[in-house]
């Protein structure tokens, strides 16, 4: 009876996994060392244009391998077709996450900067897809608004 009670465990665990996980596309489950992990859509404090405001607007991009991932050319981009591409010399570490700002800045190993004059990511809802420098899927992000961060 042990033995019945726990194949059916794993056989619920293995059909619950595969109902979250089969909703991405295939090239999701390819070993692409990236993910997008957070978007705050909605920064605490009103909607203005000022830089401050909009670099509180952040996409975050964790390396979950346990080696180095270079991600130039890379593109974070959504369906309205605003589109941020990593600079040529960008890698990121073992576990480290860098984060897309929709401000101005200065470019740093942890905070890269869209240099945009208005936000990107709509409070009641959007998705962020990022890519490789071929175009290929690699992760994506979709909330439904009602909060401040996504995390996925």
């Amino acid at each position: 009876m042990r033995r019945l009670f726990t194949a059916f465990i794993a056989l619920a665990t293995a059909t619950v996994t595969a109902a979250v996980v089969g909703t991405a596309p295939a090239q999701a489950a390819t070993g692409w060392p990236l993910r997008i992990v957070a978007i705050q859509y909605d920064p605490p404090g009103a909607d203005t244009t000022s830089n401050a405001q909009l670099n509180a607007e952040w996409i975050a991009v964790r390396n979950v391998a346990p080696v180095r991932a270079t991600i130039s050319g890379w593109r974070i981009a959504d369906p309205a077709g605003n589109v941020y591409t990593f600079g040529t010399v960008t890698t990121i570490n073992p576990g480290a996450t860098i984060y897309v700002h929709t401000g101005k800045g200065t470019n740093t190993f942890v905070h890269r900067y869209w240099n945009r004059s208005w936000y990107v990511w709509n409070n009641t809802g959007d998705t962020a897809y990022l890519r490789t420098n071929t175009g290929a899927y690699v992760s994506h992000c979709a909330y439904r608004g009602g909060g401040q961060i996504a995390y996925c």
